[in-house]
């Protein structure tokens, strides 16, 4: 069975990386900028699997999990908060936002 190149792998992820981090800083909804953070902590967790994948060791995919586990109390806890800033705010606009600061 032929194997992909690690070097492969670690680009895919850091193309996922920057394409999410490039939606962060670019986007203005709140949405988006949630499915950017959750495309950043996919590459991450890609990347721990292709170490892992290389070395032969299944650490990689125990850390997958943990992340898989973490980006879904993110997501839960992200929607519950645009949900209550939405029925505050009757916009989903990150710099609407801001002004709800202290």
């Amino acid at each position: 069975m032929a194997q992909v190149p690690m070097d492969y792998g670690l680009v895919l992820a850091a193309a996922l990386f920057v394409l999410g981090l490039a939606g962060v800083i670019v986007r203005r909804n709140i949405i988006f900028i949630l499915l950017s953070i959750e495309i950043m902590v996919n590459a991450s967790g890609l990347a721990f699997i292709v170490a892992g994948s290389r070395w032969r060791q299944p650490d990689g995919q125990l850390m997958f999990i943990f992340i898989l586990t973490m980006a879904a109390v993110e997501v839960s806890l992200g929607l519950a908060l645009v949900l209550r800033l939405y029925h505050r705010l009757k916009t989903l606009d990150i710099d609407r936002a801001d002004r709800m600061r202290g």
